[in-house]
């Protein structure tokens, strides 16, 4: 399994940003991809999760109403749509799952993908 993160930037607060995370090796469609975040000297933290099954999301409080997170199963790509960015928003982003052996949301992180900086500041 494979994950592939792209999309990262920098972004004025109140901006938008879009991350997709591509996945590989997986050949059902039973698995979740979530994604994580970690600021500097700050734990890494869940951000938003969703079961490419049945599209069932969740989103932690701190981004709820903000982060839009969606898949495209034709192509296992999952989309994290990030609006009315804050600065606090600012750090590194990954996509996790944990292939087709657990179906939980939020993934207990299994596989990754290389992470992407995301910066918002004026």
């Amino acid at each position: 399994v494979q994950l592939q993160a792209s999309g990262g930037g920098f972004v004025q607060p109140g901006g938008s940003l879009r991350l997709s995370c591509a996945a590989s090796g997986i050949s059902s469609d039973r698995y979740v991809i979530g994604w994580f975040r970690q600021a500097p000297g700050k734990e890494r933290e869940g951000v938003s999760c969703i079961r490419i099954s049945d599209g069932a999301t969740h989103n932690e409080d701190s981004v709820k109403g903000r982060f839009t997170i969606s898949r495209d199963k034709a192509k296992n790509t999952v989309d994290l749509q990030m609006t009315s960015l804050k600065p606090e928003d600012t750090a590194v982003y990954y996509c996790a799952t944990d292939g087709e052996a657990i179906n939980h949301c939020p993934p207990l992180g299994i596989y990754w993908g290389q992470g992407t900086q995301v910066t918002v500041s004026s």
